[in-house]
């Protein structure tokens, strides 16, 4: 029997994540783990490094594999990672998630911590998955605020999505790496074992910012979401239809040459 491939996992979560430690118990069965997640929660810091400054890292007995947790970005994770941590073993692609909510829609790809550790790890060649799983609105912040410990029907669909996960880990490494290309999926609400999958486009989508007068000179901001179209071969028309949603991210062709 041939050696189990190498998977390197991160998220944007941190490492405490019910999420992040469902999807590696699911990978653990088909490959080798090692894990390298923020300490804490590093959510819409998009691929930002710490430039400035030290991250800390320290090993974390929490896992069914090697795991470190540092105190950096997403991004910081997997540069580290690849280029001190497991330069005697790398390897063979790196996934992200599972996040706490979707990642779908374009403006909220380019600020997703998820997102971005994958990318990093297209940066190094690798083949490079982002997951993440809708959760019902009423229930999100009581997520974040016990680490996105689900139960029930929730738990359930987040097993599910794990399954698939690693299914999807295994599909791509089959492929290898065509440049700078994120495989992003979304998970519905309800997924199963027999979901739908599509291959959806990037939402077009407005991140609103709403403000009101808080003092003589001060103001208040707070995001609000947009109106994404909700039909279509859109990503977040499909996870509304219940379906799982794969957008194939092309960040190489943002430099393309002009005709080419």
């Amino acid at each position: 029997m041939s050696e189990k491939k190498h998977l390197l996992v991160t998220n944007d979560d941190g490492i405490d994540s019910f999420f992040l430690r469902v999807l590696v118990d699911a990978l653990v069965e088909d490959f080798r783990v090692t894990v390298a997640a923020p300490m804490g929660e590093k959510s819409w810091i998009g691929r930002a490094m710490s430039r400035q400054g030290q991250v800390h890292l320290a090993e974390y007995d929490n896992f069914p594999c090697r795991a470190f947790a540092l105190d950096g970005t997403p991004s910081d994770c997997v540069n580290i990672s690849l280029g001190h941590l497991l330069t005697d073993d790398m390897p063979d692609a790196v996934c992200s998630g599972i996040n706490l909510g979707f990642n779908c829609m374009a403006p909220l790809i380019f600020s997703s911590g998820t997102v971005a550790g994958a990318l990093e790890g297209a940066a190094w060649g690798l083949p490079a998955l982002a997951f993440s799983h809708q959760v019902p609105d009423n229930v999100y912040e009581q997520l974040r605020q016990t680490h996105g410990k689900a139960e029930g029907a929730l738990e359930t669909s987040l097993r599910a999505a794990g399954k698939w996960a690693s299914r999807f880990a295994m599909q791509r490494l089959g492929e290898g790496q065509p440049g700078l290309v994120v495989h992003n999926y979304n998970f519905p609400a309800e997924t199963t074992a027999d979901v739908g999958i599509e291959e959806t486009a990037l939402s077009p989508f407005k991140i609103k910012c709403l403000f009101k007068r808080s003092g003589p000179a001060s103001f208040d901001f707070k995001y609000a979401d947009g109106e994404p179209p909700s039909d279509g071969p859109y990503d977040w028309a499909c996870i509304l239809r219940g379906n799982i949603s794969y957008t194939r991210v092309d960040f190489s062709r943002v430099s393309e040459a002009p005709g080419s």
